[in-house]
């Protein structure tokens, strides 16, 4: 037995229009992967500085990440990080193994900003860029920073891992229609 179809009252507001939300999901894809492949290309190119008519920014190539977390995490107040034991990660096998490393930041850089743009295994590349992005959190959790300056970049991600973006301006859509199996995580 079926059960009887309501209708919804002629005032009532109206439901959250599919389409419009999956492009809403999609230019936040296409802007974060945006942001990592960039960062990614001035780790490679060591090109840090963008000027686009009066607009001017900057990008942060591989020493300068290497200074940035050996500050944070050993001199921010004199004392670096208070978070327990990120520094004897940080220095005890990050900044030794910095040659590395340097590499593994580039590359998931690359390839999440690649993928997220793309729209390829968006939910894969978002944990994957959420997991960068939460070692940074730590980095800075007791930087005393503002107090939203870290979770703006990682929360978006959190729901990039969880919700099927890639499946609009993506090609996500392209595999999960031909392949109906993929039709899960990460696709």
């Amino acid at each position: 037995m079926n059960s009887p179809t309501i209708a919804p009252a002629p005032d009532a507001a109206p439901r959250l229009d599919p389409v419009l939300f999956g492009r809403g999901m999609a230019v936040v894809r296409v802007f974060f992967g945006l942001i990592m492949f960039a960062n990614g290309v001035a780790k490679v190119t060591g090109d840090t500085q963008i000027e686009i008519g009066p607009y001017r920014g900057n990008l942060i190539n591989r020493p300068q990440a290497r200074q940035i977390l050996d500050f944070e995490v050993n001199q921010r107040d004199g004392r670096g990080t208070r978070v327990p034991l990120l520094k004897r990660v940080v220095n005890d096998a990050i900044l030794p193994n910095w040659g590395f490393f340097e590499w593994v930041v580039t590359f998931v850089e690359l390839s999440t900003g690649a993928l997220l743009i793309l729209g390829l295994a968006t939910r894969g590349a978002a944990l994957v860029d959420l997991g960068q992005q939460l070692f940074l959190a730590l980095v800075y959790a007791s930087s005393n920073r503002w107090l939203f300056e870290q979770p703006h970049e990682y929360v978006p991600l959190f729901v990039l891992a969880a919700v099927p973006a890639g499946r609009v301006w993506g090609l996500d859509a392209w595999l999960t229609r031909t392949w109906p199996t993929l039709r899960r995580w990460p696709f």
